[in-house]
């Protein structure tokens, strides 16, 4: 098998536990509804992924990763150029740390250069060599960092709910009011305002602030301006966007990528 190996069946049916394709995706690029026998951490060096299952999405930023256990089915996005590293793990080495259930973790200075580093390394290594050495503290450190960080988006069941996300998700400066966005999906301001509070347990405004700030992080970390990122998500203020970030992360969007 090839060293740089771009297909996911060569790192499913390899006969070594662990191994990591690196894969890029252009903007928009979709990978349709799919599961793996093995289990699967998605970390973006670039880029950000939109990954759903049939209960929940996530929108995972660079220096973040998300775990997905085997066997269960999901679909991803690539917003942006995604530069994609993704580790493959039997079902008979999982550690007993890693959830049953998706999860996103932060990947620290450390983890990121080992999955870079394991990103080299064949399928076909040697069971007693160094690059196998490599991916076992690689894993370790995947158990170590899990953590409950509340990326997860719930995923619309009402088919007008699910296209008011959508268009948020791409277009998350719109400011257009409740009524707006009621009549945008051909129904009521009333109706959608219930349908947000019994699907996702939140108002209309609190979810569009979950997406704009996560649809935030990877601008963050290419450094772009936090005026500029600010303005172009439909905040009035760099400081509406900062009290906005530092409520929902624990800190200030400055020094959020700082290790």
């Amino acid at each position: 098998m090839s060293l740089k190996s771009t297909r996911r069946s060569d790192y499913e049916t390899a006969a070594m536990p662990l191994g990591v394709m690196p894969k890029d995706y252009p903007d928009g690029f979709a990978v349709d509804t799919h599961r793996h026998t093995r289990g699967q951490l998605i970390y973006a060096t670039a880029g950000l992924m939109k990954v759903s299952t049939a209960t929940a999405l996530w929108l995972v930023p660079p220096q973040h990763a998300l775990w997905m256990p085997p066997e269960l089915d999901h679909r991803m996005q690539a917003i942006g150029r995604v530069s994609l590293r993704s580790l493959y793990v039997r079902p008979d080495v999982l550690p007993p740390d890693l959830p049953a259930h998706p999860r996103v973790i932060r990947v620290s200075a450390f983890l990121r250069e080992l999955l870079l580093r394991a990103a080299a390394v064949p399928i076909g290594y040697a069971e007693d060599s160094h690059d196998a050495q490599i991916l076992a503290v690689l894993l370790g450190e995947i158990a170590l960092a899990c953590q409950a960080i509340d990326f997860r988006l719930a995923t619309a069941r009402d088919k007008r709910l699910a296209r008011v996300c959508d268009a948020l998700i791409a277009d998350p400066a719109r400011g257009d009011s409740l009524e707006d966005w009621a009549s945008f999906a051909g129904t009521s301001g009333r109706t959608l305002a219930r349908l947000f509070n019994r699907e996702f347990g939140v108002t209309f405004s609190a979810w569009r602030q979950q997406v704009r700030i996560m649809l935030a992080l990877p601008r963050l970390a290419a450094g772009e301006p936090v005026t500029v990122v600010a303005a172009d998500l439909g905040y009035a203020t760099p400081g509406a966007f900062t009290q906005v970030f530092r409520r929902l992360m624990g800190a200030a969007p400055s020094s959020y990528f700082e290790d």
